[in-house]
């Protein structure tokens, strides 16, 4: 049986609704910016923001799947204005831009149930993330999971994204395991089944409400397609 359990987070673990395209973000951010002394309408900042997170990803040659962080982004949005923003001050942003930009946060049914599993059998739980450190904590925390995990990797950490391999090989260096006594879980048969093929891991496809409608054959120990997480269990 499997000695590290490692997870995609957001349609695995946690379903997250977010919307960055709704007007009362850029509104409130902008005035937020503003009362900060770079001051932007909400046009201007949207299409800032865009701009600057489009050119980082152009400009990580390193992947076929880059990714940013997402710090630097609101960082160089102050910047842009003249202002040398403190680094509380760019953390305050991070957060009110996700605060503002989620409509939902919550858990699958049956995920508490199975990491309590996992951690009575004394083995370990990694998070392997396509998504930003700087947002994925505070939600860890917020749904009270965060406690479960030996240790969570974010894709903005070193701006690659599953299913490139070098983010997979990073958690497996980092944490010193071995593939052959690892599982990988997730919803998306790209990101998160092809990726773990690509390191020879074996892993269990779960579909959700933020999964593609497309069917895809793709090598893996389970379908699940009903969203019953509870079936990992007999893989514990």
């Amino acid at each position: 049986m499997y000695k590290n359990y490692i997870f995609d987070l957001y349609g695995t673990l946690i379903d997250l609704r977010t919307d960055e395209e709704k007007e009362e973000l850029w509104e409130k951010l902008s005035k937020f910016y503003s009362y900060n002394g770079a001051r932007y309408d909400k046009c201007e900042l949207k299409n800032n923001y865009g701009f600057i997170v489009k050119a980082n990803l152009m400009a990580n040659k390193s992947t076929n799947y880059p990714d940013t962080k997402i710090k630097e982004v609101f960082r160089k949005i102050y910047l842009n204005k003249g202002v040398s923003p403190s680094e509380e001050l760019v953390n305050q942003t991070v957060k009110i831009f996700r605060i503002l930009s989620t409509n939902y946060i919550g858990i699958y049914d049956g995920v508490l149930e199975v990491l309590d599993l996992i951690k009575s059998k004394d083995k370990k739980i990694f998070l392997l993330s396509n998504g930003q450190r700087e947002f994925s904590i505070p939600e860890l925390k917020y749904v009270d999971i965060y406690k479960y995990f030996d240790g969570m990797y974010f894709s903005a950490d070193i701006c690659i994204c599953k299913p490139d391999e070098k983010f997979f090989y990073h958690l497996i260096k980092e944490e010193n395991i071995n593939v052959e006594d690892s599982l990988m879980i997730g919803n998306d048969y790209t990101s998160d089944i092809t990726g773990a093929n690509n390191v020879s891991m074996d892993s269990i496809y779960i579909q959700s409400n933020h999964s593609s409608n497309i069917y895809m054959d793709i090598k893996c120990k389970e379908k699940i397609f009903d969203n019953n997480f509870r079936k990992i269990e007999k893989y514990v």
